[in-house]
């Protein structure tokens, strides 16, 4: 997938002068609250290393998010390959995750909506996926107003969360091409 430019974002692969943005806000405990844990810089500049590397393997992965106007970094979103264990693998999900004072402005919708687009238009996927942790209702939200469906009896305890946490329970949601061309 090529560069993505929206009216107040620029969609782009990953920079080294990425990396300690993107750690400082993996480091915050209100942007990672529905993750296990806040990363560490290590365990950010290993998240970067893999999405590039998906990327590289793939054609597709998740886009450094920048603002147009001023350049500065706002998060991340876009698609990964679904960990293979998933009832729903194999499969494509979209994902979002932004820096504490880019909430609430629309960013993650408008940045979202891009990358469904390309998706749907360079690639052949049949649908693409959304999930969150059950509490997380901010992001559920999203994914309802990006015209994503759930089915409850989709909804799994996702093995990478340890038995008995509160996070474990995840709401999965779908977008099938038909419907996203059907807008």
């Amino acid at each position: 997938m090529k560069p993505i430019e929206t009216p107040r974002l620029r969609l782009r692969r990953w920079r080294d002068a990425d990396r300690a943005a993107f750690a400082a806000m993996s480091a915050d405990p209100a942007v990672m609250e529905f993750f296990l844990a806040p990363l560490s810089r290590a365990e950010a500049d290993a998240f970067i290393d893999r999405v590039e590397a998906h990327w590289e393997a793939r054609g597709y992965g998740n886009y450094a998010l920048e603002e147009r106007d001023t350049g500065a970094f706002v998060g991340l979103t876009g698609l990964l390959d679904v960990f293979p264990t998933a009832h729903f693998a194999p499969s494509v999900e979209i994902g979002w995750r932004l820096a504490k004072p880019y909430w609430s402005n629309g960013y993650a919708r408008e940045a979202a909506e891009a990358v469904l687009a390309a998706a749907f238009a360079e690639h052949d996927f049949p649908e693409i996926v959304a999930f969150t942790a059950t509490p997380n209702t901010r992001s559920a939200g999203l994914m309802q107003r990006l015209g994503m469906t759930r089915d409850p009896a989709d909804d799994f305890e996702h093995p990478g969360v340890p038995e008995g946490h509160p996070l474990r329970l995840h709401v999965l949601y779908r977008l099938k091409r038909e419907e996203f061309e059907g807008r």
